[in-house]
């Protein structure tokens, strides 16, 4: 059975901030050596890097935050305390993220269509964004594995 753990949603939100408890995730999963191969790629980059540039903070600086944390409570003080951002900064980067790719942006919804034919969700209307692909394809991968895991159960019988 695979060991792959997931970062959460990227919809989810802490101090305000969209996507900030997925980075938390991501930067420790990094730190333990357990960043899946799918999440290296990115890590920092995509929205990753885009709450960096949003919250004004150096990827380097913010992995040493966490790095130096036990509680996602103390990561939130320190975001709290030094990310100075009006509530106006919070709903674009919101907003930008839920609407990501733009529907006039033919190289990202081009990226998009590949990566829902990629995981089989081709015919899934409702995805409509990159929020959208991120949360469908980590429940397809747990179904998945959970499937595995029954049928595993059943043939060892």
């Amino acid at each position: 059975m695979s060991d792959i753990i997931y970062p959460r949603s990227p919809r989810e939100t802490m101090c305000e901030w969209m996507h900030l408890p997925r980075l938390i995730d991501k930067i420790r999963l990094h730190l333990a050596g357990k960043l899946h191969p799918d999440y290296q790629p990115n890590f920092c980059k995509g929205f990753d890097g885009r709450w960096l540039e949003m919250a004004g903070v150096p990827a380097e600086q913010f992995i040493e935050v966490v790095r130096n944390s036990i509680t996602d409570g103390q990561v939130c003080d320190w975001v709290l305390k030094n990310v100075k951002q009006p509530e106006s900064v919070k709903a674009a980067h919101r907003e930008r993220m839920l609407n990501y790719p733009k529907k006039d942006d033919a190289e990202m919804q081009a990226r998009l269509k590949m990566r829902k034919e990629q995981a089989g969700i081709a015919h899934r209307d409702d995805i409509q964004t990159f929020v959208d692909f991120i949360d469908a394809d980590v429940v397809l991968l747990i179904q998945h594995r959970q499937l595995r895991a029954v049928m595993n159960r059943e043939s060892s019988s």
